[in-house]
């Protein structure tokens, strides 16, 4: 029984993570921190990386919380969310930096139906360089038009 309750928490934090990093980022990084995420949309400096970067420590820190609060804490959940919201992040980190934005030349040839309505997706979005008026997907829902 702990396996099935364990797996459903891991998922169940990974799709939860997937619903706040589309709020957050609809809301809150094209809202009051559009200042660490607007050189995302327009690159204005030389650097691989990026303000928009500094997201990953939000994330991070928070899976770490849990693996605080199920290690020093006892609480019983913590370490499979914390694994939800780290896997979550690795897989936003392929989907999104390596994939789409090839920060590392990876994944270059992959030309199914799925992998170009990710990439016309994410275009579409950062056709907008400005605060408002972007669409905003998650990587677990794009709309079906992208997909054609």
């Amino acid at each position: 029984m702990d396996i099935i309750i364990w797996t459903s928490a891991l998922i169940g934090a990974f799709c939860f993570t997937e619903f706040t990093a589309w709020f957050n980022h609809k809301y809150i990084m094209h809202g009051p921190l559009w200042f660490l995420h607007k050189d995302h949309h327009k690159k204005d400096h030389k650097s691989w990386f990026e303000r928009n970067d500094s997201f990953f420590i939000i994330y991070a820190s928070l899976s770490f919380m849990f693996v605080y609060l199920w290690g020093e804490k006892g609480f019983y959940l913590g370490l499979p969310i914390a694994i939800g919201i780290g896997l979550y992040g690795l897989a936003y980190f392929i989907v999104h930096d390596i994939f789409i934005h090839q920060r590392f030349k990876l994944f270059r040839n992959i030309n199914n139906k799925y992998a170009r309505g990710v990439r016309r997706a994410h275009k579409i979005h950062h056709k907008n360089i400005n605060k408002e008026g972007g669409e905003c997907f998650g990587m677990l829902y794009i709309p079906k038009k992208y997909f054609k």
